[in-house]
């Protein structure tokens, strides 16, 4: 064998090496992803049993607490105010979680459209809001960042008004 094909065989052994780790680098990082969504994303894009962040607000009137087994449970519904999502969660949910506030759930959806969470994250402080919920606010005229703060929490389940103190439609 001349020195070129030695060369060109380990450029090759190489390459192919490279390659294989860059693939296999990039297949755990697809599997351990975890997509943040809103309930108007999920209403639009299915994802049955795929791992999902769901971010928005608790419905005010939905939460519901359970006890099977000894366990505790609970079941809401998530809305950015253009849909909303029922979710099933069991086990003990953090102490700021309440109608109203901000929530992101990591789960995934059902088949029967329950989204079934694994764990429930809620704000941590009274400035504290998700991205995503702030921007979900602002598009649905909640929320002008220009004009101050944003509303209390408990408001953010009314109906808009407009100027003549009208709800819109």
């Amino acid at each position: 064998m001349t020195r070129k094909r030695k060369r060109l065989i380990l450029v090759l052994a190489c390459g192919i090496g490279l390659g294989s780790a860059a693939a296999l680098t990039l297949s755990a990082f697809s599997d351990n992803l975890v997509f943040f969504v809103t309930p108007s994303d999920l209403a639009k894009n299915e994802h049955p049993g795929r791992q999902l962040r769901l971010g928005g607000l608790v419905e005010q009137g939905t939460v519901v607490r359970t006890a099977a087994n000894g366990t505790a449970g609970v079941r809401f519904r998530v809305t950015d105010e253009k849909a909303s999502v029922p979710v099933v969660y069991k086990g003990i949910l953090p102490d700021l979680f309440r109608e109203g506030q901000g929530v992101v759930v990591l789960g995934s959806l059902q088949p029967d459209g329950v989204f079934r969470a694994s764990e429930v994250l809620a704000k941590h402080d009274e400035t504290y809001m998700p991205k995503e919920v702030a921007d979900a606010l602002k598009k649905s005229g909640r929320w002008n960042p220009s004009a101050g703060p944003p509303p209390p929490a408990s408001t953010w389940n009314e109906p808009i008004k407009q100027a003549s103190g009208q709800p819109p439609g």
